[in-house]
């Protein structure tokens, strides 16, 4: 049995605490009383990098948003993120553009990229640079409201909402600029139909996402093949803070909108992962992959479940209909944990191959996307095969 520091008996309780959605609204409210007292008006920073296909497209955004609500909009021309903070700055780069145009497509915004004559140097762009760190983030096509983040046009139906809870909308609109409906019910796939997805056990969007697309898949009759990868941190790689504090703040408020129990988290880094994945392909000979994947993401990111505690693990892998005893000679094997490692690391050799390198993503067949909100491009590539989607 691996045993865990006393903080993490602490941490559900305080991730559930801080992730909570009333403490958002509380700090909302805190941020608008302070700004009356300040007798600011309602500014919008737009932290722009003049390079990146997601700059560029919200700056086709902002000004529908700004006939929408009675907000000022300040621009901040911005450098590049740190290399610690873009692990495959060159897949990220040819990603982004295709990723755009995509978004750009599908809200029917008439936006191409277009290389920028000359970029800020350093020392024009550094205040910006400086507010944004101050301020708590890393990205371009970021927008900042009194104390809250929103990057590019995903998050603008946050903001959108909390624009409309202080009354700023100038008519009333029924449905946000850009909503990113998915997992629509549609019709049975042909026999066979098969989408990839990667995850890790240590991604709170990977979590958000399983609790997701198995129910899809079972409706639509497509199968889902699982591939897992180790999460960055356990491949080496860093994770600034800023970025650590945005991920998990941003993905309480996008389970919140999905409706998917999230917050009283137990963090699987290290070996709790590790003895997650142990476990996969004991799961998967018995076909319970999907309820055991489903009840260890329930089990670390809603119910503060450590994974690393056999008398925690128990009660994941029992609930997902695996036996217990068996789970315990597994974890002790040598020669299973080398069978894992292969598989991990082949799925995430799978996943360079696509030109990605974060999780969750999802193949079907040539197409491939990145993101828990990315998953229509999936369902628009299963439309145009087999036919649209019928109305429930």
């Amino acid at each position: 049995m691996f045993f865990r520091s006393p903080q993490s008996w602490l941490m559900p309780v305080i991730s559930q605490l801080f992730l909570s959605r009333s403490r958002l609204l509380k700090l909302r409210h805190k941020a608008e009383k302070k700004r009356q007292e300040a007798k600011r008006p309602h500014v919008i920073h737009f932290f722009h990098q003049l390079d990146d296909p997601y700059s560029q497209l919200l700056t086709k955004a902002l000004p529908v948003l700004q006939s929408r609500y009675n907000i000022i909009l300040e621009t901040h021309l911005v450098e590049a993120p740190e290399d610690s903070a873009v692990p495959e700055r060159a897949m990220l780069k040819a990603y982004s553009l295709l990723d755009a145009q995509r978004l750009a497509n599908r809200f029917q915004l008439d936006w191409q990229f277009v290389q920028p004559s000359e970029l800020p140097n350093s020392d024009a762009a550094s205040e910006s640079n400086a507010l944004r760190k101050k301020w708590g983030h890393y990205l371009g096509a970021t927008l900042y409201y009194e104390g809250e983040w929103y990057w590019g046009i995903d998050r603008l139906h946050h903001l959108e909402d909390r624009l409309n809870d202080l009354g700023l909308g100038q008519t009333n609109f029924n449905a946000h600029l850009f909503p990113a409906t998915q997992y629509a019910h549609g019709q049975i796939t042909p026999q066979n139909t098969s989408i990839d997805f990667f995850f890790s056990f240590r991604s709170p969007y990977s979590a958000i996402s399983a609790a997701k697309i198995f129910h899809w898949a079972h409706q639509a009759g497509v199968h889902i093949k699982l591939r897992y990868v180790l999460p960055m941190v356990m491949r080496g790689l860093p994770v600034p803070a800023e970025k650590r504090k945005y991920i998990i703040l941003d993905a309480a408020r996008e389970a919140y909108v999905q409706g998917v129990p999230f917050g009283r988290l137990n963090d699987p880094v290290g070996k709790p992962t590790e003895r997650g994945l142990a476990l996969m392909p004991f799961a998967e000979m018995h076909n319970l992959a999907e309820d055991y994947v489903m009840s260890f993401m329930q089990g670390v990111w809603s119910e503060g479940l450590d994974a690393g505690l056999d008398s925690h693990l128990k009660i994941i892998v029992e609930r997902a209909g695996l036996n217990w005893t068996a789970a315990k000679d597994i974890l002790r094997s040598q020669s299973n944990e080398a069978h894992w490692r292969a598989i991990a690391e082949e799925n995430r050799q799978a996943l360079f191959a696509l030109g990605l390198w974060g999780v969750p993503s999802f193949r079907y067949e040539n197409t491939s996307a990145w993101g828990q909100d990315r998953f229509w491009v999936i369902e628009d590539a299963l439309n145009a095969q087999f036919g649209a989607f019928p109305d429930d």
